[in-house]
């Protein structure tokens, strides 16, 4: 069964979850009206990527980190909450499977630690699947903490075995593995990264693991940040710069571009995918399979959550259980 998927590769609305929100579920309706029924967001689109971390001085511009930083967590996406309530319920009414990335506060445990957190949400708008990012990269460590296996699965959806995740790790050849090994379609790779070296280790990733790959950064310029992003107009002096030129992309199973890059361009990229390629591509290489050698090789996820340590009220440290 063959079915249309569309990347979208726009701008959010910078630390502005509601107005991120409206946007994401405007161009989901869109991207539902060209027919199509998968629909990937880059990496932390709600409310966007923290591009910031990499222009910020250690010293001198903490205060104004820690008033950036403030902004971001009070717009970030509580789960357990109804904070993404608007695309689930977009989804549904599209009958769509939508892949999203976005800042993660977990309420239960934590009411400031943040997460890189990737989401998909079924044709009926349940969420399927949640994957926090496993190791944030250099300044990224100062806005997020470090996530678990929990969410390192592929799942069932009525378009094909789906999985997913999240720029760098997508370098991370084990965490590859473990989607590779549960007979995955479709991967998907929500990225603030792009560039020729990217777009190869994408076409890379189709013929290791001989499924589609679906990815996309934020096709994003200094000037769609809003203007009361605070010190916008010294962090970013130049209104034209590229942040993120975004390459959306789909890699055929077994390598191959079909559509994109999209480049420099904020818009949606359209392709039609057969999941059964994917099987057929792994006759002659399956990684997990025939050609992963189980009698010399072994790997073990532990999918655990792993938040951070619960106490008694006692105050002592709770067993794990």
């Amino acid at each position: 069964m063959t079915f249309r998927a569309a990347i979208v590769q726009r701008p959010p609305v910078a630390l502005d979850l509601a107005a991120s929100l409206e946007r994401a579920v405007e161009w989901l309706a869109e991207a539902a009206a060209e027919g199509a029924r998968l629909v990937l967001f880059p990496e932390t689109f709600l409310p966007g990527y923290p591009s910031w971390i990499w222009r910020l001085r250690p010293g001198p511009d903490l205060r104004l980190a820690n008033r950036i930083h403030a902004r971001l967590r009070r717009n970030a996406v509580d789960l357990a909450a109804a904070d993404l309530d608007p695309l689930r319920e977009a989804a549904a009414r599209h009958r769509t499977v939508v892949v999203v990335g976005l800042h993660e506060i977990d309420s239960a445990f934590s009411g400031s630690t943040l997460f890189n957190t990737v989401v998909v949400i079924g044709p009926d708008g349940r969420i399927l699947n949640r994957h926090r990012k496993l190791v944030p990269t250099n300044p990224e460590r100062m806005v997020w903490g470090r996530g678990d296996a929990s969410g390192l699965r592929v799942v069932d959806t009525p378009l094909g075995r789906l999985g997913t995740l999240i720029c760098w790790e997508n370098y991370m050849p084990l965490a590859r593995f473990a989607l590779y090994a549960q007979n995955i379609d479709i991967y998907l790779a929500p990225t603030w990264d792009c560039g020729d070296t990217w777009l190869a280790s994408m076409t890379h990733i189709a013929r290791e693991g001989g499924c589609w790959v679906l990815a996309t950064g934020t096709a994003m310029q200094a000037g769609d940040l809003p203007a009361d992003f605070p010190d916008r107009d010294r962090l970013y002096p130049d209104p034209a710069e590229w942040l993120c030129t975004g390459d959306a992309v789909v890699v055929r199973p077994f390598g191959g571009v079909v559509a994109g890059p999209l480049t420099r361009e904020k818009g949606i990229l359209y392709a039609e995918i057969d999941p059964e390629a994917a099987r057929r591509a792994r006759r002659t290489l399956d990684v997990a399979g025939h050609y992963g050698r189980p009698d010399l090789f072994r790997l073990e996820v532990d999918r655990r959550p792993r938040p951070p340590v619960a106490f008694r009220d006692s105050g002592e440290p709770a067993a794990e259980e």
